[in-house]
């Protein structure tokens, strides 16, 4: 028991001891410590003289700057004298100076949004196929001549589209149809062909391509019949 008692007084102690020194190094808190030292501070008010700061406010107005004068030596100077004999220029508002700089644009502006036409026109091309009749003064059969201008239209149609270029010419074609509408033996006539390689190939492909026909009807009892055409190609 006297044991425990020691060791609580000996705790207090170490424990104002510790607080002791910590309030000891702040300097507000020590007791001991010298005050510090009071700085005095001083203020001056300096009177501004009225007739300087007159003097100040009319120099840096330059309207009430001081009038020449007329004793000035220059004012009696010819003004050929003081330009070196060159006679200055004429005086210009400056009013008028910006109006002809905008006048100057507004011209430019104008002349680059007008349009630029050119005097050349268009030369309009137009193609024409055609299919001259062939000599048929031996057939007596009305069918066999409807069923012609059937077939002579369904190629026209045919080379129109085909035909895509401006050569002219006239190819002979003559082919073969079955009884089916189909086309056999399609060659050209050379010897009665008046067109170039381009035309030619473009008759006999269109031949080709106009293929089926209509069937035969019930009066041309027959297995094949041959056609002979002329295309003709013209530009107008």
């Amino acid at each position: 028991m006297a044991y425990d008692y020691r060791l609580l007084r000996l705790t207090i102690a170490i424990s104002l001891l510790a607080h002791g020194v910590i309030l000891l190094r702040s300097p507000n808190m020590n007791p001991f410590a010298p005050a510090p030292k009071k700085q005095k501070i001083e203020v001056r008010y300096v009177k501004e003289k009225p007739q300087a700061k007159q003097k100040v406010k009319t120099s840096s107005n330059p309207d009430l700057q001081r009038a020449p004068l007329k004793s000035d030596p220059l004012l009696k100077l010819d003004a050929k004298v003081v330009t070196g004999n060159k006679i200055p220029p004429p005086y210009i508002e400056r009013e008028q100076i910006f109006k002809s700089k905008q006048d100057i644009l507004v011209n430019k502006s104008s002349d680059l949004s007008r349009p630029a036409f050119t005097s050349s026109s268009p030369i309009a091309i137009k193609k024409k196929i055609s299919l001259p009749p062939i000599d048929m003064g031996k057939i007596k059969n009305p069918s066999y001549i409807t069923y012609y201008q059937i077939v002579r239209e369904k190629i026209r149609r045919s080379a129109y589209q085909n035909y895509t270029h401006n050569e002219t010419g006239e190819v002979y074609v003559s082919f073969v149809i079955s009884n089916d509408g189909l086309i056999r033996n399609a060659r050209l006539v050379e010897e009665k062909t008046t067109a170039n390689d381009y035309l030619k190939d473009i008759a006999l492909r269109s031949v080709r391509e106009a293929s089926p026909f209509p069937n035969f009807p019930k009066e041309l009892d027959y297995q094949q019949l041959s056609f002979n055409i002329i295309i003709s190609f013209q530009i107008e």
